[in-house]
């Protein structure tokens, strides 16, 4: 029966396996954004093999050690988000690339995929709350609508950026003024968890915007031209220090430590276990 409940590859969380959403918390998913973009980028044109081998490998590493910990911990879990904004980034640049399909239709796409993800989720576990990821199933969940939502804000970015002609800057500008509105929304009375995802996935193209802003050149969306190389390290350097403050103080970390669901069914199992002996 145990079995049935709980994997040594891929144990039963015993706790919420994500963070409390905090000012911290968006800062630094910003920054995993613009890391991912000028990464991914920077990669892309310096060697195909060493991206493909950071990118899907990373992804992959990354993805094991999140989905082996039995609970929410600071540099596990945002090295995973980091590894999906570089993944997320080759995904739908590769899409656009292979295909020749403009950013409208890929756009379109990964929206549709988000859209999909979210109603299954929902209809699964009658919840897409983060503070219910407490379970393997949504986790899994999770983690997929992520890497989706990264994908469509890397499409999304590159549409208003580039394909409408705005630039990286006014994208930015635009993308900064619209993540305030599910903030607002909020304030007026919208449901907290909708309002949590319209921000999320807004935070990829803003990040990704600014990110291409400073580091493309000039012509290429009106860039500063700062190098796609040199913004990867700035950016990976705020997102240590902040993970590290982040791990050190515990100031991300949700305050429902119980894991009712999981220590449940463990302990379920246990006197199913012990009345079978």
């Amino acid at each position: 029966m145990r079995r049935l409940l709980q994997s040594d590859r891929f144990p039963m969380p015993l706790s919420a396996k994500v963070p409390e959403i905090t000012a911290l918390f968006w800062v630094i998913k910003i920054l995993t954004t613009g890391m991912g973009e000028a990464a991914s980028d920077y990669l892309g044109t310096a060697n195909l093999i060493l991206g493909g081998v950071v990118g899907v490998g990373g992804f992959g590493y990354a993805m094991y050690r999140q989905l082996r910990a039995p609970r929410y911990h600071a540099p596990t879990y945002w090295f995973a988000v980091s590894m999906v904004a570089v993944f997320g980034t080759i995904v739908a640049d590769v899409l656009h690339v292979v295909t020749t399909l403009s950013y409208y239709v890929t756009s379109t796409f990964y929206a549709l995929v988000v859209a999909g993800l979210f109603f299954a989720w929902h209809r699964s576990e009658g919840t897409l709350s983060i503070h219910s990821i407490t379970t393997q199933r949504r986790e899994r969940f999770y983690w997929c609508t992520v890497l989706a939502t990264f994908a469509l804000g890397t499409a999304a970015g590159d549409l208003v950026g580039l394909t409408m002609h705005w630039g990286f800057l006014p994208a930015g500008v635009l993308f900064l003024s619209v993540i305030l509105l599910p903030l607002i929304a909020w304030r007026l009375g919208l449901n907290a968890v909708a309002a949590f995802w319209t921000a999320y996935v807004l935070t990829r193209p803003l990040g990704a915007s600014f990110a291409d802003w400073i580091g493309k050149p000039h012509h290429f969306g009106s860039g500063l031209g700062f190098g796609d190389g040199r913004i990867t390290l700035l950016t990976l350097a705020a997102i240590v220090v902040l993970v590290a403050y982040a791990h050190r103080t515990g100031a991300d970390r949700q305050r429902s430590e119980l894991a009712p669901v999981a220590h449940a069914m463990a302990g379920h199992a246990e006197a199913l276990d012990g009345t079978a002996a």
